[in-house]
């Protein structure tokens, strides 16, 4: 027979889907090349099931005879194994970012004969369509908690943006850019300890207490699907912070993040101007392995956040700590820098790779935004947090808002300069 070569890389079967196969299967044996969460992510949104579990479903397909792994979005591999006389897929590709995929597998066809077979595209239903109508809908605690691992393991880089409240959430959750062929989107959020007290008029000490906290995380969970990582400070004592990880755990926040130091909590910005005192490595690395006890699940995880370049206490201290914090459990280190230049932190990367046993590095270039992710992921970063942009931005412009209304005596030059139209704002807003 015949054979027939569909790329597919969705979770969410339609109908659209179903007639692909249909049409595939009429012209022989059938075989899926399912592509692998790193493939889709470089033109959507990681999808809800795992790769396994989207295999599952496609296995059980009448007319598929056998499912691979496509590993990239390009075809090249798998086509050149298997030299298919037929390939089909939706003409759907034929504009957006897949069209340069759709033209070498064109001419990769060429060289055996093969023939390229383009349904018309199912109009009125897409994958893209059940994704947000999910999304409407929300998601569960079980897929949003372990979304974040998957990530890790998908992507080169995962890129993260501060929220602190629901509106914030669904920037985050919303805001997509197309370029170089690739659809550029943040994989998950930040809930920063100093945007969120910032938000409330509160110091960033710690002042605010967990209860708030949970309630600015459940605003945010509301309203959105994709995964968060907490900013929790000190972690507190470490009976605190056994309670704290199973809570989070329980609402299906995928990571927590905690600094070790000790004290009165001021934030890291402040570099020796304030009294910064570290934990004893001993006693930061009795919460970590308290935390991981506690744990009631595989995919919760707990970053420990490095802070000996802001207390100015050295690179051979931070380099011990780390080795100390993952030996104790941590599934990753976030290194902290306040220096402009981001040599301390690229000389900490740099050492870091002699490590024997490593874990993900997380960068937040609040103060050394000059590079890139592209430079921060060759560095060997796997996690890059913009930590507090989306308050920061807020703030000004709603000082111009106001100042605009008290000079004009009206609310007129503000509303044509700074402000959303009403409409504009209720579209945003979940129905």
């Amino acid at each position: 027979m015949k054979q027939v070569y569909v790329g597919m890389g969705t979770d969410l079967i339609h109908h659209g889907h179903i007639n692909i196969i249909e049409i595939a299967r009429e012209l022989g044996e059938v075989t899926v090349g399912l592509l692998s969460d790193k493939a889709v992510a470089k033109f959507s949104r990681m999808p809800f099931l795992s790769f396994d579990e989207r295999k599952k479903i496609l296995e059980n397909l009448k007319g598929v005879k056998e499912v691979i792994p496509q590993y990239e979005l390009d075809y090249e591999e798998n086509l050149r194994k298997l030299k298919p006389d037929y390939v089909v897929h939706g003409s759907d590709w034929k504009s957006g970012p897949q069209r340069h995929v759709r033209q070498k597998v064109i001419e990769l066809l060429k060289e055996w004969g093969g023939e390229l077979v383009e349904p018309e595209y199912t109009h009125g239903i897409s994958s893209t369509g059940l994704r947000n109508a999910l999304k409407e809908v929300g998601t569960t605690p079980d897929i949003r908690r372990r979304l974040l691992k998957r990530l890790l393991d998908s992507k080169d880089i995962v890129r993260v943006l501060e929220a602190h409240n629901g509106i914030s959430g669904l920037i985050v959750e919303d805001t997509r850019f197309e370029a170089e062929g690739e659809i550029r989107e943040f994989d998950a959020m930040w809930v920063s300890s100093l945007t969120d007290s910032t938000a409330k008029g509160k110091p960033d000490t710690e002042y605010v207490d967990r209860t708030s906290r949970f309630q600015t995380i459940n605003d945010i969970l509301d309203v959105t699907t994709k995964p968060i990582i907490l900013d929790g400070d000190t972690g507190g004592i470490p009976e605190h912070f056994e309670l704290l990880v199973k809570n989070l755990e329980r609402l299906g926040v995928s990571a927590i993040v905690i600094e070790d130091k000790t004290g009165v909590k001021r934030n890291s910005l402040f570099g020796t101007e304030v009294e910064q005192t570290l934990d004893t490595i001993e006693g930061f690395s009795e919460k970590i392995s308290r935390g991981k006890r506690a744990q009631m699940t595989d995919d919760f995880m707990i970053f420990a956040r490095l802070e000996s370049l802001i207390a100015e206490q050295g690179m051979e201290d931070a380099l011990t700590r780390a080795k100390a914090y993952i030996e104790a459990g941590a599934d990753g280190i976030m290194i902290h820098s306040r220096h402009k230049d981001g040599e301390e932190i690229l000389e900490f990367m740099k050492r870091y790779e002699e490590f024997e046993v490593k874990v993900p590095v997380i960068s937040v270039p609040s103060s050394y935004n000059q590079f890139t992710e592209d430079e921060l992921q060759a560095a060997g970063f796997s996690i890059v947090i913009y930590a507090n942009h989306l308050l920061r931005s807020a703030f000004p412009a709603m000082q111009k808002t106001a100042q605009s209304i008290l000079e004009h005596k009206r609310s007129k030059e503000a509303a044509d300069q700074y402000c959303m139209s009403i409409k504009e704002i209720l579209t945003i807003l979940p129905n």
